[in-house]
């Protein structure tokens, strides 16, 4: 569905407020009260929606603050790694104020770039009530980083169709989950029961965390690999034990990511897919329109949900900013109640404020099993710079695939992809 964009009463976003005290973490010594601030922010598929938010919180906060001037610059998001790298390295090209993804938060910190907010984010009113999870994608080593922006979580699409003509009810459990994909699929052999992907790394987080299982734990200041642990194990062999001819054959689904099984439901390919809130304007957007539903992916017992990962994007100060005060409350404006709002409406991203995610689920009622979700417990990535090494570098998706394809067993196949993940954690301190 669509995303009405929402009038602003721009007067009363930008009530005077206690201007944050000048600290001197700041790569820079100057903390001038007024000039042009520098921002980059995302560019969205369709990003104009966004641009009509963002216009109305620049606007306000040029009028609260005399002589000030805010340029943002909307960057695409597969280039901000260069981007940003050389930002780090040139203050005079960096922005004052950035949007960055939650993932990246600890390998910007341990790069020098993002600027310690801790104090301003704890005297901000707003902030206690946001969500713990959103907190912890800000937090490295006890220091905040930045503001959340927005969260994003997933959940299971089910096709209300197929499961009303075969009979078939919600799963309430992760085991119910795969029974209920193998009936769909010997009912249907057209139909993916449940479309899993061997690259799709926070569709099986789920499985290992509902099972006890971690990616990591804190060890001595860094992170030591959990990914080969008993109840990991556990959570990898039932997430893999869903490729099969009985349900996603593997052929097909092994090289899957999470656009993929998204795609293959919409197209309407699949009695189940485990996607985000994100995903619900494709899926309206596919032959599935008007017959599906969305619950919450459940864990090991029924009546229980499966933690999973808080995605979403955070909004940050550089350490190189000569505008200090200024440039922390735009953090605070772009990442407000109002502007979370207001972007829910727009782009229909959910808000990381507890209050505010749940007046978009009385507005909103799609929402509300994602909702759910984030209240039982979401769960985040080790906050470490060693992270995003793993990430790029395959290590889970190959651990996966070659559970799948039977070319290690899972005890072998999660013992290696520890290996390389401590590795990936020792480098990066």
């Amino acid at each position: 569905m669509k995303f009405p964009v929402p009038a602003f009463l721009v007067a009363a976003l930008f009530l005077a407020a206690c201007a944050p005290g000048t600290s001197t973490n700041s790569a820079s010594d100057k903390d001038d009260k007024s000039g042009t601030l520098r921002v980059w922010l995302f560019q969205e598929v369709g990003n104009e929606p966004k641009q009509k938010v963002v216009d109305s919180v620049v606007a306000g906060f040029e009028k609260a603050h005399q002589g000030t001037r805010v340029d943002v610059e909307y960057i695409p998001v597969d280039t901000r790694a260069q981007r940003v790298k050389a930002a780090f390295n040139d203050p005079g090209s960096a922005p004052d104020v950035m949007e960055y993804g939650n993932t990246d938060t600890a390998g910007y910190v341990h790069d020098g770039g993002l600027l310690d907010v801790t104090k301003e984010f704890g005297a901000w009113p707003a902030a206690k009530d946001t969500d713990p999870t959103a907190k912890q994608s800000v937090t490295v080593a006890g220091k905040v980083y930045g503001a959340p922006f927005y969260v994003g979580v997933r959940a299971l699409y089910y096709r209300t169709d197929v499961f009303e003509k075969l009979g078939l009810k919600p799963p309430r459990t992760l085991a119910e989950l795969a029974s209920t994909a193998r009936a769909v699929r010997k009912a249907e052999p057209g139909l993916y029961g449940l479309v899993v992907g061997g690259a799709y790394t926070y569709g099986a987080m789920p499985f290992i965390w509902a099972n006890g299982g971690e990616l990591a734990t804190a060890k001595g200041g860094s992170y030591v690999s959990a990914i080969d642990s008993a109840a990991a194990q556990k959570g990898i062999k039932e997430y893999t034990s869903l490729f099969g001819d009985d349900n996603c054959p593997a052929a097909k689904c092994a090289g899957f990511g999470g656009n993929d099984t998204i795609t293959a439901f919409a197209a309407g390919k699949a009695g189940m897919a485990i996607g985000g809130d994100f995903s619900h304007a494709a899926v309206e957007a596919g032959v599935v329109k008007g017959k599906y539903a969305v619950v919450p992916l459940p864990g090991v017992t029924a009546g229980s949900i499966a933690p999973a990962f808080a995605g979403g994007n955070n909004i940050g100060v550089l350490k190189s900013t000569t505008h200090r005060t200024l440039a922390v409350q735009l953090m605070e404006e772009l990442t407000s109640k109002r502007t979370q709002a207001s972007m829910f409406d727009a782009m229909g991203f959910l808000p990381t404020f507890t209050d505010v995610r749940k007046q978009t689920a009385v507005k909103e009622p799609f929402v509300k099993p994602f909702v759910a979700t984030l209240a039982a417990g979401a769960k985040f990535v080790p906050a470490s710079a060693g992270w995003s090494g793993i990430d790029s570098s395959l290590v889970l998706p190959t651990m996966f695939q070659e559970v799948v394809s039977g070319k290690k067993s899972v005890a072998g196949a999660s013992e290696e992809a520890a290996k390389k993940m401590d590795s990936a954690f020792g480098a990066a301190g």
